[in-house]
């Protein structure tokens, strides 16, 4: 007798239909309804001020107000463009935010690297501590507390200059303007780096214990583990932070360039912002101030625009 056949049914494979966006919409209106204040609150103080832009392309005049002032069109922006101070300003600015991204990228990674790597709790949490308090002291505070400790005839600096013999007087750090750009550095290093720290720090948590453990039976030590675990794990949180911070680089910060500033080194603290504060809000050139401002945002999106995109061409990841 013949064997009889075995017949194999195939199960139909269920395909899962895509949900449309008002379902998805449905199915998260908890978390829409928490999420709506804050949205409202973006949309209210970031995108309503841009009819402000309007400005840029008239001649605003206070007493006419905005709808009766002069349209010029472009004139401003031709002002801005063949202004010798602006492009000093844009100068300076671009040069005072690459040295302090490239010393707070530094310093912060270097940091974090340090901390990851102590043992002793308390001492930890010490340094943490220290490093984190000058985050919440403002600029004028801190500014106030420059000047003092860079003071040539009472600061720390120069005391312990003229006490090691290095120095037979003190030095005037802040009204030697080849020093300034280094001093706005430094001094955003020690407010922000513990800030920077922590961020890096918790990027390291999520790195899984178990490669560390392979790598020291492997005979890896402390410098190549960072090395070849620390820093790949923590790569993706740079990359994010990097093209975050590419779209601040046109802004070098208002208020540590301008309390910082002296008449000495006026020269190399002209900024953007100090040059729009001087040239557009005191002298009631609104409207030039705002095409100032117009050309800096889109210069800034054009930035993270652009790095967004060689990060995912090179790495795969991005903002979006």
């Amino acid at each position: 007798m013949s064997e009889p056949s075995v017949i194999h049914t195939v199960s139909p494979v269920r395909v899962k239909k895509k949900k449309s966006f008002f379902a998805l919409l449905w199915e998260q209106r908890h978390l829409v309804i928490l999420s709506t204040p804050f949205i409202l609150l973006i949309v209210m103080f970031t995108f309503v001020p841009l009819w402000g832009w309007i400005l840029a392309f008239m001649n605003y005049n206070v007493a006419k107000g905005i709808f009766a002032s002069q349209f010029v069109g472009f004139k401003n922006f031709v002002d801005a463009f063949s202004s010798y101070d602006y492009w000093f300003a844009l100068r300076n600015t671009f040069a005072i935010s690459v040295l302090k991204m490239v010393t707070s990228y530094f310093f912060t990674i270097l940091l974090a690297l340090t901390l990851n790597e102590v043992r002793m709790i308390v001492f930890k949490r010490v340094v943490q501590t220290v490093s984190y308090l000058p985050y919440f002291v403002s600029w004028v505070v801190a500014a106030n507390i420059v000047y003092g400790v860079l003071s040539p005839t009472r600061g720390i600096v120069n005391t312990l200059l003229t006490s090691a013999g290095i120095v037979e007087q003190g030095i005037p750090f802040m009204g030697i303007p080849s020093l300034f750009w280094i001093i706005v550095a430094m001094t955003n290093v020690w407010k922000n780096v513990g800030y920077g720290a922590i961020i890096y720090l918790s990027a390291m948590t999520s790195i899984d214990p178990e490669l560390y453990e392979a790598a020291s039976i492997d005979g890896a030590g402390r410098l190549k583990r960072i090395r070849y675990i620390t820093l790949p794990g923590i790569m993706p949180m740079v990359r994010i932070l990097l093209i975050l911070s590419l779209g601040n680089i046109i802004n070098a910060g208002f208020e540590q360039v301008y309390l910082l500033r002296n008449p000495m080194v006026d020269t190399m603290a002209r900024t953007i912002e100090v040059y729009v504060y001087d040239y557009a809000l005191r002298y009631l050139r609104f409207s030039y101030g705002t095409a100032i401002g117009m050309t800096n945002s889109v210069i800034s999106l054009i930035l993270v625009l652009s790095a967004n995109y060689v990060s995912k061409k090179v790495s795969g990841e991005g903002l979006i």
